[in-house]
């Protein structure tokens, strides 16, 4: 379970640096058409980043902390549970402010701020769960000298 436990947080670290690439190719892409005098509209059909940054932000990552929030029970990570639910509120969050910067837009700067809290977490939480326990140093105060030894 602690390898699947890794697996989803470097998932949905590498699920935010995705987003952050396909709404850029969205954006370039919109200017593109706009400059050889292509309306822009909301039919996000015609703008593939846009569509690949909606579904991989309403199903595939809420999916995916969703998954990492329930397997972090099992994983025995210390701090494990809080770090993976914490993504799992965070990822609410996010969603919580693409809706709110339809009507606010200046509410992006929070949901793309939002978004590395999302991948900062994760991957404290992957990196965490990666690192081995180690043993507490014997008493001799030799720290290269685990204390069952």
């Amino acid at each position: 379970m602690r390898s699947l436990y890794v697996w989803l947080s470097r998932l949905i670290a590498l699920g935010v640096v995705v987003q952050v690439l396909v709404i850029a190719w969205s954006t370039f892409d919109i200017l593109n058409k706009a400059g050889d005098g292509v309306p822009f509209t909301e039919d996000t059909e015609a703008n593939a980043g846009a569509m690949i940054h909606s579904v991989l932000g309403m199903m595939v990552i809420p999916l995916l902390a969703l998954l990492f929030g329930i397997i972090s029970f099992f994983a025995k990570v210390r701090g494990g549970v809080a770090l993976a639910w914490a993504t799992v509120g965070l990822v609410v969050l996010q969603i919580a402010l693409a809706f709110a910067s339809f009507s606010a837009p200046v509410v992006g700067l929070l949901h793309a701020l939002n978004a590395f809290a999302i991948a900062g977490v994760a991957g404290i939480a992957g990196a965490r769960a990666s690192r081995s326990d180690t043993p507490v140093a014997a008493a001799t105060g030799d720290p290269g000298v685990p204390a069952s030894a």
